[in-house]
């Protein structure tokens, strides 16, 4: 169903309980989302063992994103709020290079991967019909699916590389 990126790889961690706002530090990093998630629903019936795919939209309902999530590793469940970042960076600053603090540190789950694929896609919204813009990225395999209003995905390009990072609320 879905081409994953042999270039792709994981970074995973795991700290129960780990809360720390890094608000500050978005003026400087180049975050391309940066949202408050409630998954909606889970299934676990996604090809791979151990993953699941969840259902999740953002606080204000402008996001909706289909995940695939290791979830013996990071388990995730219903009604649970998440925050999630994607970025081109782990380095704080927004470089790309040297060893300054990392986004990592702050976060409980963390995926590189690389954006396959950008659609349009029609969407309802509050009873109108919205364009909404599909942008597509793998992690190895995992798969995010995540759909929005084109004015807030801008920064989207396909063939970026990308970091997607998680932490429970």
């Amino acid at each position: 169903m879905f081409n994953a990126s042999k270039k792709s790889i994981f970074i995973l961690k795991f700290f129960p309980g780990y809360s720390y706002f890094i608000s500050f530090w978005q003026a400087m990093a180049n975050f391309y989302f940066d949202e408050i998630i409630k998954v909606v629903k889970i299934d676990s019936q996604v090809v791979y063992d151990k993953v699941s795919r969840i259902n999740a939209t953002s606080e204000d309902n402008d996001y909706f994103m289909e995940l695939d999530v290791h979830t013996e590793l990071y388990p995730m469940l219903p009604n649970e709020k998440y925050r999630m970042l994607i970025s081109n960076t782990l380095n704080m600053d927004g470089s790309v290079q040297g060893e300054p603090k990392s986004l990592a540190d702050k976060f409980e789950y963390v995926m590189h991967g690389l954006l396959y694929k950008m659609a349009e896609a029609e969407g309802k919204t509050d009873g109108n019909d919205n364009v909404k813009v599909e942008v597509y990225i793998s992690f190895g395999g995992l798969q995010l699916m995540l759909k929005g209003d084109p004015l807030k995905m801008h920064k989207f390009r396909v063939d970026q590389k990308l970091f997607l990072l998680l932490r429970k609320i």
